[in-house]
């Protein structure tokens, strides 16, 4: 029964990963075509004028204090406050004991670092539970859900950063409801 288990499971991540595949083939066709029309389009408006001078912009250091940022109550038992940069996500999340962060998947790589408390970590083939002190990794799509065992303070980032949780569109965390079938989120 557990082979079959896997090898389903197996089969569904291989479906998924097709899917996202024809997915982001879609995505970079239409992001192609909408490029070269803009190099057309700026072809005929430039025919003898110069080039316009590109300016670089300068990247800026973010820098910030976790209490003064807002404190967003995604549930009841779900608090998060974020910074983010181009390439990355750091959130400082407290959870109150019996939180539960329904079965989903995203395309971000993961780490989770527990400061104080307990979180269970519930992946297809087992179960990993982080005390405070230790750290967990999460590689992209990867199927997961997570309960907090007692109160907990954590620190997620998340590369490349969430995009549903800076849109505020993370239904599913709001939700806080149990799932069978993981969501494709973020």
């Amino acid at each position: 029964m557990a082979i079959f288990a896997l090898t389903l499971h197996t089969y569904a991540v291989k479906i998924l990963k097709r899917k996202e595949r024809k997915e982001n083939l879609a995505k970079y066709a239409k992001v192609e075509a909408m490029i070269k029309s803009k190099r057309k389009a700026s072809k005929k408006k430039k025919s003898g004028a110069r080039r316009a001078k590109v300016v670089a912009t300068k990247a800026e250091a973010k820098h910030a204090a976790w209490d003064a940022l807002e404190m967003e109550e995604v549930n009841p038992l779900f608090h998060r406050h974020f910074v983010y940069g181009e390439h990355m996500l750091m959130a400082r999340l407290m959870l109150k004991k019996g939180c539960l962060v329904p079965l989903h998947h995203h395309h971000n790589e993961q780490v989770s670092y527990v400061v104080d408390g307990a979180l269970k970590f519930t992946f297809p083939n087992k179960e990993v539970v982080v005390n405070s002190g230790e750290v967990l990794v999460i590689p992209p799509n990867l199927p997961h859900k997570v309960e907090a065992l007692v109160d907990t303070l954590d620190f997620d980032i998340f590369s490349p950063p969430r995009a549903d949780w800076i849109s505020k569109s993370d239904q599913y965390l709001r939700e806080g409801k149990e799932t069978k079938t993981p969501r494709k989120v973020g």
